[in-house]
């Protein structure tokens, strides 16, 4: 083998995770776009829709962002009227993060977009669990978040 194969697109792991990525999430955007959200604003919406409320540092560690990308979504949420950021009464170095009667109402609407963007990938429910359990194995965590 020689010692710049590793520079190989085609040895990448990384190269089609990125472009299934870019791949899916743009099958998502005109879905999303009916509904007035962007993509990573829609997963924090999905993080609303199961907890309800959560501390911005609880939020990122779910969706695997850091603050510095979460706050300007987490903020546009709420120009929406989406989301409601408040202070801790008991620290108030934490900013909590709680949905709102509106937010809470759009996960009807929402909840048609994951079977019309899962008709658009072409793997067997089996394939896509296995799938979802090596990402999650490489992202080191568990496979079900809570």
């Amino acid at each position: 083998m020689d010692k710049y194969d590793c520079l190989k697109l085609e040895n990448q792991l990384c190269f089609p995770l990125y472009a299934c990525s870019r791949e899916i999430i743009k099958k998502y955007n005109p879905l999303l776009k009916s509904i007035d959200l962007t993509y990573t604003q829609y997963i924090a919406m999905m993080v609303f829709w199961e907890h309800k409320k959560l501390s911005v540092k609880e939020i990122g560690q779910k969706l695997f962002l850091d603050s510095g990308t979460l706050t300007p979504v987490l903020k546009s949420l709420e120009a929406k009227g989406l989301v409601h950021r408040s202070r801790s009464t008991e620290d108030e170095r934490v900013l909590i993060v709680e949905i709102t009667e509106k937010g809470d109402k759009l996960r009807e609407k929402a909840a048609e977009v994951p079977p019309q963007v899962g008709s658009c990938v072409n793997l067997s429910p089996d394939e896509a669990m296995e799938l979802y359990r090596l990402l999650y194995k490489i992202l080191g965590a568990e496979k079900n978040q809570t």
